[in-house]
């Protein structure tokens, strides 16, 4: 098995992404009381849980059991998080960026794969979904937060929309690295106005009024 193997520029995008949603975990952990090897593993379920429940839900191995590149990668994460913490919270902005791109690219990537598995197109959407956020969720559920997936961001709704950017592009017979490229940059960019202009979606409030409940 090897751990660095020859990657084209895609996948390593793909490894920033890791390490930016590794360091989101790992910092999200570090003020829960948590010790180095439990935020190690929340740092990891962030990296590659949404990629774990896709290849399940596609009865295949999940990815990070055929490359040890991702636990390496979050590996390097805590250590950094632990070295240059300072600087850290000083590039929240950057690691945004990042995890941003990283959204985008692990939606096309379960898209795509999904796609190739000959799944439906709305299932191909929902499985991007899955692999962009899941692991965010399950991060999130572990240290007692709600999910930022059920929260008011746009989040999801980025990664539909990436999803419906494929298979239009895709019905127009674009070429499959320009398809990709595209779904991509629309779950970026949906994501990245969204929060420039804090656009968020109503909150449901169905509880009744104080006054209701009086009567």
């Amino acid at each position: 098995m090897e751990v660095f193997s020859e990657i084209s520029f895609i996948e390593v995008l793909d490894l920033l992404g890791t390490f930016a949603f590794a360091i989101s975990g790992i910092r999200l952990a570090s003020g829960k009381n948590i010790d180095w090897f439990g935020a190690y593993v929340i740092g990891l379920v962030t990296a590659i849980g949404g990629g774990t429940i896709r290849d399940l839900l596609l009865d295949v191995r999940p990815f990070w059991m055929l490359d040890a590149t991702y636990l390496v990668i979050t590996g390097v994460a805590l250590l950094a998080a632990i070295l240059f913490k300072e600087k850290l919270l000083r590039l929240g902005n950057t690691l945004f960026m990042f995890d941003t791109v990283g959204l985008g690219l692990f939606t096309t990537v379960g898209v795509a794969k999904s796609f190739a598995a000959g799944l439906p197109f709305w299932a191909c959407i929902l499985m991007g979904a899955i692999t962009g956020t899941a692991g965010g969720v399950i991060r999130d559920v572990l240290i007692n937060e709600v999910p930022l997936l059920f929260r008011k961001d746009i989040y999801a709704l980025a990664c539909i929309a990436g999803g419906l950017v494929f298979f239009i592009c895709y019905q127009f017979d674009f070429l499959i690295p320009v398809v990709e490229l595209l779904a991509a940059a629309t779950v970026i960019i949906i994501r990245l106005v969204a929060v420039k202009f804090h656009i968020q979606l109503p909150i449901l409030n169905l509880s009744h009024t104080r006054q209701d409940r009086e009567e």
